[in-house]
């Protein structure tokens, strides 16, 4: 290791399985899953493009959903998976470097997003009359640039910080993907400052975010308890739901990582969180997004028969 450390600049991942039958069946299971968010995110993705009924914003702000869990799994698995069936543990500087920004671009971006489509839902629900006008395409297309140039501006000062800092100790990074605040443990200066700066964008990006959503599915909740119509109810509540549970999956264990103090983390369960934020929240959106929403099902029957019908 220490003739490693002389002649390299490259990075260790001491990734995240045992050398042993229990590491093996977990790099199965993720795998798997990882296909399972590929094919899932693939067909929203196509689904919402092919059926017209599914031309709505809020269908077209859950294909980008959809594009940033595509995009955010295969950032990381991959990799993760390549090293440990050739048992390769390093990255290189600028690989790790690349690695790092497109995980905070979309961690950032995903954030952002998952708080317009509440502000979609809210408007939707508690002023219906005023949806048309208020949620077009061009605000949605803008609620979408805006998500993707703030996270990655985020990401861009994260990354260029810390691939200019000193490494002066081991250069193992005990996680499976290039995590700045994991690599940070081997810089040999006082990082306190950007120690401040993870949480600021933490509070930015995850919960503010967070908060805005709860509150604003607070006054839609109250909406749809005076409601008149069971059927305008039932969706509005099963609406809700849905997307409280995706919002919660993804940003409560982000929230718990990055906003506890150095001193309160233990890189075991730093990476035992990164697996649901990184690996099963992107697998979990289109089921959730397909099984609990009728429309969604019904474009399914209508794009198959009309694969069918083509083939006859």
């Amino acid at each position: 290791m220490e003739n490693y450390n002389q002649t390299s600049t490259d990075f260790i991942l001491l990734g995240l399985f045992p050398a042993s039958r229990i590491g093996l069946f977990l790099f199965i299971l993720i795998v798997l899953i990882f296909l399972m968010a590929l094919f899932g995110n693939l067909s929203m993705i196509l689904l919402i493009f092919l059926d017209t009924h599914l031309h709505t914003p809020m269908y077209f702000l859950l294909s980008q959903l959809s594009l940033m869990d595509l995009t955010y799994i295969s950032t990381i698995v991959p990799k993760m998976a390549y090293d440990f069936l050739y048992g390769k543990t390093s990255i290189s500087f600028i690989g790790c470097g690349i690695q790092s920004f497109f995980f905070l671009t979309i961690a950032g971006a995903e954030g952002l997003l998952l708080a317009s489509m509440a502000y979609d839902r809210y408007v939707a629900i508690c002023f219906p009359l005023h949806y048309p006008i208020q949620i077009t395409r061009r605000v949605c297309v803008l609620l979408i640039i805006g998500s993707w140039i703030m996270g990655s501006i985020n990401s861009c000062a994260h990354t260029t910080y810390a691939l200019h800092i000193p490494y002066c100790r081991s250069r193992a990074i005990n996680h499976f993907f290039c995590d700045v605040p994991a690599m940070l443990t081997l810089a040999c200066i006082d990082t306190w400052v950007y120690e401040y700066t993870v949480f600021v964008s933490t509070t930015v990006f995850l919960l503010l975010p967070f908060i805005g959503i709860a509150l604003s599915y607070g006054r839609v909740l109250h909406a749809v308890y005076r409601m008149n119509s069971a059927e305008g109810k039932k969706k509005a509540y099963s609406t809700c739901s849905t997307h409280l549970t995706v919002v919660t999956f993804y940003y409560a264990p982000f929230v718990y990582t990055y906003l506890r103090p150095r001193s309160l983390r233990s890189p075991t369960e730093d990476k035992v969180l990164a697996v649901f934020y990184t690996i099963l929240t992107p697998m979990f959106n289109p089921i959730i997004y397909s099984l609990r929403n009728k429309e969604v099902m019904g474009a399914s029957r209508r794009v198959i028969q009309r694969i069918c019908f083509v083939k006859m």
